[in-house]
This record gives structure tokens, sequence and C-alpha cells, in this order.
């Protein structure tokens, strides 16, 4: 069955306002399958691994049914993990955030029972909870619900393998008969199925099966960051390898746009691909990127598509996939022709774990590798440099510049001296200047991680915090989000920046202009 765009499924404006907030294109296999069937209001046995987008495919339909004037339970998700608990409220409020009126409450052990039985006096409409803590509040009478109209069993098969399944089976017959009941399970082991015997009424059942697919000759390394060093990480490995073409895939359109935006002030040459783009604008990105005069695409999964560029060098999976199947997809797009290709993917924090399930799907081997340094990058460019002189020596007629080097030797340069700065030429000294630029600020009374940088104008000029943050933002390509404390004083002002910022700052901001007037920028005295 092929992928719907959102606006296919007949949904609320409120709803598709939402989807388009979020950036998704259009709907996973799941969602294309499940959706329909849950707005008619049928039964569901949605067959799915995680990470396949079933918490929109059963949260949207919930959120279309429900009636927002009724100020009580009418939907329960009963999920295994409090982390899962809080990750699905946390998709159903921002799915339904155009919508007024909807309470979303998760309830699970770990946090005191007393808040919860206040948020759920408050009268949710919506309760995501694991089953220990919904049977508490079941026997203490804090949970009403005769109303409910909808329930769903989100991951069935984990919960059977820690043991909730008699918990499952007490709450389902507390739970209103005339009910719609959906049940979300990557496996469908014989308990479980005879739960949807006893508990369903003709259940559609869908099924999302992944194909088999291979990927060639591709070098796949992941690493372990933080959100907010992912632009700095991307930026570092680019300049490490240096590929001929780089492919980037973010989640969605508006990452794309960030990204692209980011990249654009770092002066690098990138452009970005997605849904929104009208053909003419699409066919002209992809003119430029195939030819060269764009090295850097950024891209959505959906809008990818159809792309066949042989020298892609490179796949960046700037956000892991929703979907298994849709890494192996990216990381083919390089590797192209018989040629060698290779991928980086960024993990943060718990999607190690959908990491995992990727690497068992797509057979592969993915290797953790450390976030390059500012040392790392230099030393990876020189050895590529290097290995492209040897190549030269062995294969090049280098007699006339062998004639050149003569007469340099003959003024009394030493053979290693000229091959020295010939070298520093070549590649520039770029990775000295970063390691200084990162450790000679110790002492400028920033917070840590922040250098505390001192500029020659303040009030007296009118200078106001957005005109500090704008000018170093414009010019170095800085996160404006990024930029630290702002203090303006009548005839000088502190900002503090990230530390593996602050060379680049105090380089191109010097003799600059903010707001019109030629300012000096200095790292400042920790004393000030």
């Amino acid at each position: 069955m092929k992928n719907l765009r959102f606006e296919e499924l007949n949904l609320s404006s409120e709803v598709l306002k939402a989807i388009e907030y979020k950036g998704f294109e259009e709907t996973t296999p799941i969602q294309a399958q499940a959706i329909p069937c849950i707005m008619e209001g049928r039964d569901v046995i949605g067959q799915a691994q995680t990470g396949t987008g079933k918490t929109a495919a059963f949260g949207i339909p919930i959120l279309e049914k429900l009636n927002h004037e009724e100020k009580v339970i009418q939907a329960m998700i009963i999920c295994p993990t409090r982390e899962l608990a809080i990750q699905v409220a946390e998709e159903i409020r921002e799915l339904g955030k155009f919508k007024k009126g909807i309470g979303v409450l998760p309830i699970y052990g770990g946090q005191p029972i007393d808040r919860q039985i206040k948020a759920l006096q408050k009268r949710p409409q919506i309760i995501v909870g694991t089953p220990g803590r919904v049977m508490d509040h079941m026997n203490r009478g804090t949970l009403k619900m005769d109303k409910v109209r909808m329930v769903v069993l989100d991951e069935a098969d984990e919960m059977l393998d820690m043991g909730f399944i008699d918990d499952i089976v007490t709450i389902l017959k507390a739970v209103p008969q005339e009910r719609q009941t959906m049940l979300f399970s990557a496996t469908m082991p014989g308990p479980i199925l005879e739960l949807t015997k006893k508990f369903q009424r003709n259940p559609k059942h869908v099924r999302v099966v992944h194909k088999e697919l291979t990927v060639p000759k591709v070098e796949q390394v992941y690493f372990e960051v933080k959100e907010k060093t992912k632009p700095e990480v991307l930026s570092r490995l680019i300049d490490m390898y240096n590929p001929k073409l780089s492919l980037v895939f973010c989640n969605t359109k508006r990452k794309v746009d960030e990204l692209v935006a980011e990249l654009q002030g770092r002066g690098y040459s990138a452009e970005g691909l997605h849904g929104d783009l009208k053909q003419v604008q699409r066919d002209r990105v992809m003119s430029k990127f195939r030819s060269g005069a764009v090295d850097i695409l950024v891209a959505t999964d959906v809008a990818a598509r159809g792309i066949d560029v042989d020298d892609i060098e490179a796949v960046f999976n700037y956000d892991l996939p929703q979907d298994e199947e849709y890494y192996v997809h990216r990381i083919g797009r390089t590797a192209r022709a018989c040629r060698e290709g290779k991928s980086f993917t960024f993990v943060v924090g718990r999607e190690i774990y959908k990491l995992r399930d990727i690497q068992r799907y797509a057979k592969a081997r993915i290797i953790l590798r450390k976030t390059p340094s500012s040392e790392d990058v230099e030393e990876v460019r020189t050895n590529i440099f290097l290995d492209k002189v040897k190549d030269v020596m062995d294969e090049e007629d280098l007699s006339q510049y062998v004639h050149i080097i003569e007469k340099l030797a003959a003024e009394d340069y030493t053979s290693l001296e000229i091959a020295a700065a010939l070298l520093k030429m070549a590649i520039g000294n770029k990775g000295k200047e970063e390691k200084h630029d990162e450790e000679d600020f110790e002492d400028t009374g920033a917070e840590a991680g922040m250098v505390r940088l001192f500029i020659n104008i303040g009030r007296n000029q009118k200078i106001r915090p957005g005109d500090i943050v704008g000018g170093i933002a414009g010019e170095t390509g800085i996160p404006g989000k990024l930029i630290g404390s702002i203090d303006i004083y009548d005839k000088y002002t502190f900002v503090e920046v990230p530390r593996e910022y602050a060379g680049d700052v105090i380089k191109i901001m010097k003799d600059n202009q903010i707001k019109g007037k030629r300012i000096n920028i200095e790292p400042a005295n920790s004393k000030n």
C-alpha cells in the first residue's frame, strides 16, 4: 500500500496544522493503514516495530474522535514503561496542540501518586499509563473509567514479557464493553492472540512487513551526540573527509530549513530539499547538486526519493530515521556504481535503542566512534592530503618542479623546510589555531563551557542585547540561541559565547561593525 499525504485522510484543520508544524510530509505505512480503520470505529491489530510512527497511527484518530466538551476520561493508552508513557503523552499533546480543551495525562510508577491524583481531578480526556500505576489508581477509586470509549495496548508483546498480562486483563474487564480496542505489537505470540480474541470485535489486522534490503560497500559508523552539538559534529566530519558530495537526512521540513541556514552561515555550500518546494525549485536544487555547484544536500526521506547521483561519497543521518527501512534506503544513496561510501549516524540519548533495532533489521555492523576534535580533523585532513601527494609522486612527471625546488634549496633552505612550508600553504594551520582558540580563554569570568568577551560599545551608542546577538550571529553564523548572557554598560558590553566558537568570533568580528558602529572585541578579564 502506498503512503498517503495526511490531507487525503479527512482530518480536521487543527490536526493538519499540528502535523504541518511537526514537519511530517506523508504517512508512514502503519499510519496509512491504521488511521482510516480507527476513524471508522473498527478495532485494530497493528503489527509494527517501534519507530514506525505507530503513536500517531492511534493518536491522531483518538484526537479526532474525542468530545472535547466532555471533561471525562474517554481514551486510555497502556504502555509497558514510564519512558514510553511519557513519550506517547508528549506526542499526542503535540498532535493536539491546536485543538482546544484536550487534556492528556501520563500516569506511571516512580512519580508521587498525590500529584497524579490532583492532576486527575482536572479531568483529562486521555490517560497514558503503565499497567501497575493504572491498577493502583483503579484500586484507590481515583481513576473513573465508566466513560472510556477507546483503549490502546501499545507494545503488547513487551508488556507480556514483563509479566503484565494479568493486569491488562483486569484493566480491560473494568472498561465498558462498548468501546473500541486497538492493540499494537511487534510480534503476535499466543497470549496476545488470546487477548485479541477475548477483547476485540472483528479486528482489522494491519501489518507492516519490511523488505529485505542490503547495502554494499558502505562504512557505517555512529556518534553519540547532544542535539545542540549536531551542527558542530557535522561540520567537523565534512571538514575531515571532504566528500565530493554529501547527503544529509533530517526527519522534518523544519529541521531541513534550520540546518541549511546553519551550514550556509558556516560557509558551506548547502541547499535543502523537502515537500514544500515546487517542482521547478526541486529541479534547480538537484541540478546544482549533480553539477557540484552545491556539494551538501539536506533532505527529508520523502524528498530524497528518486535521487540517483553516483558521486555521493557520504550520507549523514543527522536525525535517526523513524523507520528501519528508511535507514537502508538512506545509506544506499552512497556507494553507487561500484564505489565505496561512508555513512555517519547521530544518536541522541535513548535513540541508541532504536539504532539497535536498525542494526538487527539491516544486518549491519554500525561502529561507535568518538566525536572528532579539532586535532582529529587536522590529522585526517593531513593524511588525506599526503596520500594525494604520494599518488602524484608515484604517477606524475615532476622534473620541472624538482628544478624549482633545487633553486630554493640553493638559497640555503633545506628540502624538509620547503616541504613543510608547502604543506602549511596547502592545508592551512587550522588545527593549531583551533587548539589555541579553545585553550587560551581560561580566566574570562564566564560560566563553564563559555568565554566572556569585551566589546567597546554600550548604552551610549544605543546598543541593545538584540543588536549584539544579531551582529555576532549574522557575521559568524553561530545560532543566536547559543549566545549566552549579555551585560551592557554605558561604554562597553560583555557577551558570553561557547568556548569552541570564541576564537572565530574574535577573528571575524574584530574591526567589524554592530549597528553601524565599528567595534573592537577581545577576551574579557575575569576581574571585570
